[in-house]
């Protein structure tokens, strides 16, 4: 489960940070980059939950 979750954490902060430097850089994009973000990190949340699902699959399952 730890390294299903390492994946999607870095790929957050990597989101998340290059969205606040778009933000500093160009302060008006603000909102259209912070729902691009938010999505993103959504999508990018999806291979932790999906880990998460395998590993109680293993746990009960086998």
């Amino acid at each position: 489960m730890g390294l299903g979750a390492l994946g999607p954490a870095l790929g957050e902060g990597y989101i998340g940070g290059k969205a606040m430097e778009g933000m500093a850089r160009q302060p008006e994009m603000a909102n259209t980059l912070l729902r691009n973000m938010i999505i993103a990190d959504a999508i990018a949340e999806t291979t932790g939950i999906y880990s998460l699902l395998v590993a109680i699959m293993i746990l009960f399952v086998v």
